[in-house]
């Protein structure tokens, strides 16, 4: 019978591996994800100040003990809006100092599996390692089950029919742009709703699409939480919530 770690393959030394891990539910990582999570000399992964980092987290039943492990560890979160300049220059600056630990690493010849919540290359941290490193280091992409389609299946909602045209869109645009996105789209996912929950609420009604709107909160989690959009009467979502909305379009 072929292993899990046969069938992931190895891990080359020097190589950094951007890893998908999905959702939530560790069962959801590809067979790669799993393999590499268990074959690198190092685990990295983005942590808040005080948590223990939720791509940690997940993939915590996968580890098999005495790999090196390096936590990087944002300075800010959404304590102040991303937009402000502090916010901006705190994080650039602690982007560059996590890609020059890891640039580090992988000159001493090791290999380095950096965790990404969900897909590497959707709205992820790991984009601005890659975008620092790829240069000059070997990479490899593993793909993860993105967020929004783990809380989509949970939440059993297909969300697009025939020709149904979906828009992402993060809840941090102003309330006047996420009407107008949502009136132009027949199916949508609103991610980075956390405190911008009232204001996406607004605008989701504003746009008539009220009725069809659920709020999923840490989707494939043991604290999922998933109710309809109009019965969520909180100010302020949880840090892992979007918004859903389905399509109506061609059903056969």
């Amino acid at each position: 019978m072929t292993s899990l770690d046969e069938l992931a393959g190895t891990a080359r030394g020097g190589t950094l591996y951007g890893i998908g891990v999905g959702p939530g539910d560790v069962r959801y990582l590809t067979l790669r994800a799993a393999g590499l999570v268990r074959a690198v000399d190092v685990v990295a992964f983005f942590a808040k100040r005080g948590h223990p980092g939720n791509a940690r987290r997940i993939v915590a039943p996968l580890l098999k003990g005495g790999q090196e492990e390096a936590r990087l560890e944002y300075p800010v979160t959404d304590e102040i809006p991303a937009e402000h300049p502090d916010y901006q220059q705190k994080i650039a600056g602690f982007y560059r100092e996590s890609a020059a630990r890891l640039a580090a690493l992988l000159r001493a010849g090791k290999s380095v599996g950096l965790l990404a919540e969900g897909d590497p290359f959707f709205y992820g941290s790991f984009m601005h390692m890659w975008r620092r490193l790829a240069v000059d280091f070997a990479v490899e992409v593993v793909p993860g089950v993105t967020g929004m389609s783990g809380c989509w299946t949970r939440a059993k909602l297909p969300m697009t029919w025939g020709d149904d045209t979906l828009a992402v869109l993060p809840g941090t645009l102003a309330e006047e742009r996420l009407v107008e996105r949502l009136r132009s789209t027949d199916a949508a996912v609103i991610m980075k709703v956390g405190k911008n929950l009232a204001k996406v609420r607004r605008a989701v009604e504003q746009a008539g699409l009220l009725s069809r709107a659920v709020y999923v909160e840490r989707g494939t989690m043991q604290e999922e939480r998933i109710l309809p959009l109009v019965e969520c009467g909180e100010a302020k979502g949880a840090y892992f919530a979007m918004v859903l909305i389905p399509g109506e379009g061609r059903r056969l």
